[in-house]
């Protein structure tokens, strides 16, 4: 299983940095409970080998003008290799797309969109995302509420399911 070769302390950094990635080497030291050489050492290994991807500010998007946000299900004509990684690569081109997901099932791709203002995402839609080669169904649902928005993973369950296997 992916996780299990990081050791309890490992894990505690990676669940520390994921609830709050600004705060010193010092901090999360004490957190985790080593001292603060050692633990940097940890972090670098982990971010040289990828399971720290980044570190991000997560912005209101409203507050900053976004107020639209929007879900969009693609399905593809074709979804031979080929014609999947041109749409990826479309996607990733497309500012408005900020996540995209290749789906098993009757949709083929699922989408999060923003955008300041829902004319701005019609135009989007009509002149670029239906428009795409090989595009050939969007569905659209727009979100009216944000209920839960919490990124990472879920540590606790990885800590229970792997106490449960020792």
């Amino acid at each position: 299983m992916p996780g299990t070769s990081l050791d309890p302390i490992d894990r505690m950094i990676l669940a520390e940095l994921q609830a709050d990635g600004r705060m010193t080497n010092v901090e999360l030291a004490r957190r985790v409970g080593i001292s603060a050489p050692p633990c940097l050492r940890r972090v670098r290994t982990l971010e040289e080998a990828g399971y720290i991807e980044g570190y991000h500010a997560r912005v209101d998007a409203r507050r900053l003008g976004f107020e639209v946000q929007v879900f969009a299900m693609v399905g593809l004509s074709s979804q031979a290799e080929a014609d999947l990684s041109a749409f990826e690569a479309r996607c990733r081109a497309w500012p408005l797309v900020r996540e995209c997901h290749m789906l098993n099932g009757e949709i083929d791709f699922i989408l999060k969109c923003v955008a300041p203002d829902l004319s701005t995402f019609q135009s989007f839609l009509t002149e670029e995302l239906t428009a795409a080669a090989n595009v050939a169904s969007v569905k659209t649902s727009l979100v009216i509420r944000n209920s839960k928005d919490s990124p990472g993973v879920p540590f606790d369950v990885l800590e229970a399911r792997l106490g449960r296997s020792a």
